[in-house]
């Protein structure tokens, strides 16, 4: 299988209140961001374009939090707190997906990227690329 296929995947929350669907690579490339609440939730995710995603249910269980700039949009389930994507603020365009929330073992979880998000401005300038995940 060529390394840029896109298969879909469906994840979700812990509950089952979200689901969705995501077209995405096999071995996406896996962003691990230092920034304040990326660290303190360990928030691993993958970028997808909006066009890549589909909120398959639970859209009235969806609570956001942001902050700072408020670019970021933190969504995460209101029954079990599990955010399974959000809004990344480097990608506004797109999808942050967490891939621990992909439902099943298909997805290799081993590309990780590492961002210092502590620097964030800096950061961005220096890893333009991830700003182009959400226009594959």
């Amino acid at each position: 299988m060529e390394e840029n296929t896109l298969l879909k995947f469906t994840g979700g929350c812990h509950c089952g209140a979200v689901e969705f669907e995501v077209l995405a690579p096999k071995s996406p490339v896996i962003i691990q961001c230092n920034c304040s609440i990326c660290d303190m939730k360990q928030n691993h995710h993958f970028i997808v374009p909006k066009s890549h995603f589909n909120l398959v249910k639970g859209a009235e269980k969806l609570t956001t939090y942001t902050f700072h700039t408020h670019q970021a949009k933190h969504t995460f389930c209101s029954i079990c707190g599990v955010q399974s994507f959000y809004t990344p603020r480097s990608n506004q365009d797109g999808y942050g997906v967490m891939p621990h929330c992909i439902f099943g073992d298909i997805m290799s979880k081993t590309k990780i990227k590492k961002f210092d998000g502590q620097n964030w401005e800096t950061e961005i300038v220096k890893k333009s690329e991830i700003k182009e995940f959400s226009q594959r």
